[in-house]
């Protein structure tokens, strides 16, 4: 153990902390280099931009074959995957990048927007406490693990989590809306509204606050 922690100081030191990552720390190299591997980002990265998802892991593929269980691949290959819509494969990807890093939860979060898009919410509670178990505080982990207990008509624990995190973030917008919801939901009307309108001052262009509110007047 002192000596990967050894290894990782001197990656960090020498600006391949990435490249750690990347290649799961003892793989070889094998024919990929450094440049190679940088060009093939870089060409992914560019055609993401332009929308062109298929093509940006088409890029990643040379890195893939030569690190198939490597963190830092499958967790963009997650991404891109989710962000054509082929949710299943995003999941496989973001699983093997979790198993990769055990103790990250960045690969957590992104293994919970394919089952968010599908409306999992069982999966997505399950997913969020495991990050909270690494990270208690962490906010898109406390704000997923907020709708998901909403909607699956837990209020009082999805209340809960609103409130701790308003103790750190009393004006974030994204928490107010959660918990402005979660109130309604579960009958406090009153509460609800008022915190809407609270809302609006922050956001005036709230589109959640907004249609409450016009539905009530």
């Amino acid at each position: 153990m002192a000596r990967r922690g050894i290894q990782v100081r001197s990656l960090v030191r020498g600006g391949f902390f990435l490249l750690g990552l990347l290649v799961c720390w003892s793989a070889p190299l094998k024919a990929l280099d450094y440049e190679g591997i940088k060009k093939a980002y870089y060409e992914s990265y560019r055609l993401e931009r332009e929308g062109r998802y298929a093509r940006a892991r088409e890029a990643l593929r040379p890195v893939y074959e030569t690190f198939p269980r490597a963190y830092t691949v499958n967790l963009r290959l997650g991404w891109l995957y989710y962000l054509e819509g082929r949710y299943r494969n995003a999941i496989e990807h973001y699983q093997i990048a979790a198993a990769a890093a055990p103790q990250a939860v960045e690969p957590l979060l992104g293994l919970s927007l394919p089952y968010l898009a599908r409306k999992d919410w069982r999966r997505v509670e399950e997913l969020m406490y495991r990050v909270l178990k690494i990270d208690y505080y962490n906010y898109y982990g406390n704000l997923r693990l907020a709708r998901a207990l909403r909607e699956e008509k837990k209020y009082r624990q999805a209340e809960v989590v609103c409130r701790k995190m308003l103790t750190l973030y009393p004006t974030d917008v994204a928490f107010l809306t959660e918990l402005a919801l979660t109130l309604e939901l579960s009958g406090c009307h009153k509460e609800a509204l008022a915190l809407f309108r609270d809302i609006l001052i922050l956001d005036p262009r709230n589109s959640v606050a907004k249609e409450y509110l016009s539905e009530k007047h």
